[in-house]
C-alpha cells in the first residue's frame, strides 16, 4: 500500500491510515477530526504516533505506516509496514489479556498495564503485515 502521504487519513471502510517511515524529519498533523474525536499524527523514520483526544492510542519506534488500524472492544487489527525491528505500544483496556497474532499466525498472549499500555516487537517489512490482538481476559 505504501506511506500515507499526508501523514494521517480516513478510508473508505471507515479506518484510519496513518504515519510514514521515509520522511527525514518529523512531520504532524494536529486536530484530524473524526466522529468528533481529535487525533494527532506525527511520523518521521524514527517514531509514529498517533493520539486521540490527546490520549496516546498507538506508537512505534522507529516509525512506520499503519494501514485500516480499527479499535474495537475486544479486538484491534491493522496492516504494518516498516524497515526494520520495531516496538510498538498501544493504549487499550488497562489489566487485560490480548491475543496477539501477525499474519494470522498467533504469537503471544500479552498483557495491558495498570495505564493500559501494551508493548510488543515485530520485524516491519516494507512487504504489509496484518496484526491482530484479541481480548482474551
Amino acid at each position: 500500500m505504501g506511506v500515507i502521504t499526508d501523514i494521517i487519513r480516513i478510508n473508505s471502510d471507515d479506518t484510519l491510515s496513518f504515519g510514514d517511515y521515509t520522511l527525514p524529519t518529523k512531520t504532524k498533523k494536529e486536530n484530524f477530526e473524526v466522529s468528533g474525536n481529535f487525533y494527532k499524527a506525527k511520523s518521521f523514520k524514527e517514531v509514529t504516533k498517533l493520539k486521540k483526544d490527546n490520549v496516546l492510542v498507538y506508537e512505534s519506534l522507529p516509525g512506520t505506516a499503519v494501514h485500516h488500524f480499527k479499535v474495537e472492544s475486544e479486538k484491534v487489527k491493522f496492516m504494518l509496514e516498516g524497515y526494520a525491528p520495531t516496538q510498538i505500544t498501544l493504549e487499550l483496556e488497562p489489566q487485560t489479556t490480548y491475543e496477539l497474532k501477525i499474519d494470522k499466525k498467533v504469537i503471544s498472549e500479552v498483557q495491558t498495564t495498570a495505564t493500559g499500555k501494551v508493548n510488543f516487537s515485530v520485524v516491519a517489512t516494507p512487504e504489509e503485515q496484518l496484526i491482530e490482538l484479541n481480548r482474551l481476559s
